[in-house]
């Protein structure tokens, strides 16, 4: 059992600044990875030219580095702008704001390509079909198109999503209270780094393996003749066994 000397309480208090940070950066990810893929599928130059540039930039710039310009540089950015327009008090761009901030536009650079590649997948008669019926591209999009995406999409998305909750380690160097916040200081004050860190490395676990069991129940929600389709096959490989000889 871990001895972690009364700061267990602590890690729990992180753990749960790191889930909500995780769920708020995937819910603005999300609106971004839309937009971006739209975008890129735009028949619009501007549109499509904006977000291949989105997508070539974040995903080839370190979260680290881009939690410590958002952090240092955007409320230096921040304060000037404020300034110009004659408000001369400081102000302060938090750790949680500046997690959030480049963890959901990290994660929608990934995501507008993996929805990008599943709007794709969609046959386009499925367009034509909704235009002769007077749908129009804004409907059809919303009510025909997204929901076959997030079946296509959810096993890309999933695994971008557990990559987004290891990432939130990195905004405890801006010093927001999360669970490695809490380890690092558990660490230095009891001497035994070693327990600490193992113990978020527990935590972590705990949580991804969760979003993992969350994520293939989505799956199977999401896709269930696929799921039906495995099941007669797997009864159809048993009957065969079963009737060999």
């Amino acid at each position: 059992m871990l001895d972690l000397e009364g700061f267990g309480h602590l890690l729990i208090t992180g753990s749960w600044l790191t889930i909500k940070l995780a769920i708020v950066s995937l819910a603005i990810g999300m609106v971004f990875g839309i937009i971006g893929a739209t975008a890129k599928l735009s028949s619009v130059w501007i549109f499509n030219r904006l977000a291949t540039m989105y997508t070539t930039v974040m995903r080839g710039i370190p979260e680290l580095l881009m939690i410590l310009f958002i952090y240092f540089g955007g409320t230096i950015i921040l304060n000037k702008v404020l300034k110009s327009f004659g408000y001369t008090q400081h102000i302060d761009i938090s750790p949680f704001a500046a997690g959030v901030a480049v963890l959901a536009i990290a994660f929608g650079a990934y995501a507008t390509e993996v929805l990008r590649m599943a709007i794709q997948e969609i046959p386009t008669g499925q367009w034509e079909a909704a235009k002769a019926i007077g749908m129009n591209p804004i409907q059809t999009f919303f009510r025909i198109i997204l929901p076959q995406v997030w079946a296509l999409a959810l096993p890309g998305l999933g695994n971008l999503f557990l990559v987004l909750i290891k990432d939130t380690a990195l905004v405890s160097v801006v010093g927001l209270y999360d669970i490695m916040y809490y380890a690092k200081k558990g660490g230095e004050s009891t001497a035994e780094p070693f327990t600490f860190y193992f113990a978020a490395a527990l935590i972590y676990l705990l949580i991804t393996t969760v979003v993992t069991g969350a994520m293939i129940f989505l799956e199977k929600r999401a896709n269930p003749a696929k799921q039906y389709s495995l099941k007669l096959k797997r009864m159809s490989d048993s009957h065969n066994i079963a009737s060999v000889p």
